[in-house]
């Protein structure tokens, strides 16, 4: 049972990282530059990996 969580996160953290990369792709497809594919990733997926580590955290840890 002390094993449970852990698992569950790593296992949502490798479906969030297999989302990333599509999202990267779906952004990729039609840009012209660098600049067309970086900014709005970063954009799209900064608040989604900061809400996905601070929950991963908070699960966690120990409690007081």
């Amino acid at each position: 049972m002390r094993l449970a969580k852990p698992v569950a996160i790593s296992a949502a953290l490798l479906i969030l990282l297999y989302g990333t990369v599509l999202v990267f792709l779906a952004f990729d497809r039609d840009s012209h530059s660098a600049s067309d594919t970086i900014r709005p990733f970063v954009i799209t997926m900064a608040p989604v990996w900061a809400l996905a580590v601070a929950s991963a955290w908070i699960l966690l840890r120990k409690p007081d």
